[in-house]
């Protein structure tokens, strides 16, 4: 490699071992690296959108647009949203695709202001995300939170899934770069498609991913 890229041991080294950190060969000092056979992955510290992450990986993202509507929010919808009594907020239920497959059924509630945008557009078009970054929509961090439900009859139909089978569930909360509550969504994955590693490293602090066979 030294030869190849004109390079010192010293860089080479480094390089491979950040590769190794990541995941993405084996091997260590005196064995040879090997290319470690990974899916994948979706890091959770940068909020990338479905659509975006799904064409990084070289996939078709896809998806059908159920419901949308401006409604009062559950009591907990609206207590995640830092939401007073007698506040509206637009709501959509999406089923998103990986190359034409049922893969993730999303309950997004977006904040009334920002929610109202998506009224007037074609949400089956492409990524709401890259929509709202385009119209300056300060959509800064994401707490997410990760656990096992089974699926109800509209997830089972729309996922194509039996009745009661375990999805895997992630609730998102977006805020602003002020810490404003902007998006609570409720997304539900079938388990064969998508499941979430975390890893870690003595040189670095645990970093979490969503991943697909």
């Amino acid at each position: 490699m030294c030869r190849e890229f004109t390079s010192s041991r010293g860089p080479v080294r480094q390089a491979l071992a950040g590769l190794r950190d990541d995941g993405l060969i084996g091997g260590g000092q005196g064995r040879r690296a090997v290319v470690l056979d990974a899916v994948p992955a979706q890091p959770f510290d940068t909020l990338l959108s479905f659509s975006h992450w799904a064409e990084l990986m070289g996939r078709t993202p896809g998806q059908r647009t159920q419901q949308i509507a401006l409604r009062r929010p559950e009591p907990a919808v609206a207590a995640a949203l830092q939401l007073g009594p007698g506040a509206r907020v637009v709501q959509l239920v999406r089923l998103r695709l990986l190359d034409g497959e049922p893969a993730m059924l999303e309950r997004t509630t977006f904040v009334e202001p920002l929610g109202r945008t998506l009224l007037s557009v074609d949400l089956d078009a492409g990524s709401i995300y890259a929509l709202l970054t385009a119209c300056g929509v300060d959509l800064h961090a994401a707490r997410h939170t990760f656990d096992a439900v089974a699926a109800e009859r509209q997830d089972a139909a729309l996922l194509e899934v039996a009745e009661g089978a375990p999805l895997l569930r992630e609730r998102r909360l977006t805020t602003s770069s002020t810490g404003e509550p902007l998006e609570w969504s409720d997304d539900r994955y079938r388990p064969d498609i998508a499941t979430v590693t975390i890893s870690n490293t003595r040189r670095s602090r645990p970093g979490m991913a969503r991943t697909w066979p």
